[in-house]
């Protein structure tokens, strides 16, 4: 599945920072293909209000 950033990460919290960099993403409109397993879609559903999702990539 292909995420990007959306949205600022200023005023997130450690944990939602740490999530953004563990999905790789870096910046606003910076997108990355990520593996669809549990673990992917557990740290996407932690960041879903700064990041959209591209299913079937």
């Amino acid at each position: 599945m292909k995420v990007t950033q959306f949205k600022s990460k200023n005023g997130s919290d450690k944990r939602q920072l740490a999530t953004l960099r563990s999905l790789g993403l870096r910046r606003i409109g910076h997108s990355v293909d990520v593996k669809d397993t549990p673990e992917a879609r557990g740290m996407v559903h932690r960041v879903r209000h700064l990041v959209r999702i591209e299913e079937g990539s």
